[in-house]
């Protein structure tokens, strides 16, 4: 297959696994999305959302969400790692919120990354899944599996974001994204590998990922993928 074809496969797969596609972060509106994808840094889904309905029930607004210390909102959140940074992280940006935009998230890249704790990865998370403005936010096992499938070389998130936009029409990505995740979890993890269930990158995968997984000895840039 040339790359438009592999493109086109990883299309019509996705799509017949995933006719619908659940939301990994429990949320109820932007604020609580942005909370969620925030904490979700080096996190898992799972941990995360056991994790709000505690935080939310306390505070699902920055109004409320400043009536508390960093050091409570510290508290709630310690399961899921990082917590001082991302307490004070949430502290600050809901501030922000209530004195530049009126206690509503921004629909903006510019205003999102310019809050605290707030990078590029989520505010594309947020534009996509709360705005529905196409983005292709890029977390690790969409890194992982463009590199799998040899649709990107895999040297940084920002260069598999790229190749992602380039390759994939834009009215897909904010479902395609969202479906390469799942499908990763499912089928193409980083640990406890079987090529046999991942139809994918066993139809289209790079070649020297397929060589590796059947001689057993992961190169060191595959131990990364």
């Amino acid at each position: 297959m040339n790359k438009q074809e592999r493109v086109t496969f990883v299309i019509n797969t996705l799509k017949e696994l995933y006719p619908t596609i659940p939301v990994p972060l429990d949320h109820k509106d932007p604020y609580t999305l942005l909370i969620a994808v925030l904490l979700s840094a080096q996190c898992t889904d799972v941990r995360v959302n056991q994790i709000t309905p505690i935080l939310f029930a306390k505070a699902d607004n920055p109004y409320d969400m400043i009536k508390m210390s960093v050091e409570e909102i510290q508290e709630i959140i310690r399961p899921c790692g990082l917590s001082p940074m991302k307490a004070k992280g949430i502290y600050g940006l809901s501030h922000i919120l209530i004195d530049k935009h009126g206690g509503v998230v921004p629909q903006s890249y510019e205003y999102l990354e310019e809050l605290p704790a707030v990078g590029h990865k989520t505010a594309s998370v947020v534009m996509s899944q709360a705005f529905g403005v196409p983005a292709f936010p890029v977390d690790t096992h969409i890194h992982r599996l463009m590199y799998r499938w040899n649709l990107s070389n895999g040297k940084n998130v920002t260069q598999t974001e790229k190749d992602a936009k380039r390759l994939f029409p834009e009215e897909v990505w904010n479902d395609l994204h969202l479906e390469i995740i799942w499908y990763g979890r499912e089928y193409s993890p980083a640990r406890g590998w079987d090529l046999d269930k991942d139809i994918i990158t066993k139809t289209i995968g790079r070649k020297s990922v397929i060589d590796e997984y059947y001689n057993g000895q992961p190169s060191k840039k595959q131990k990364n993928h």
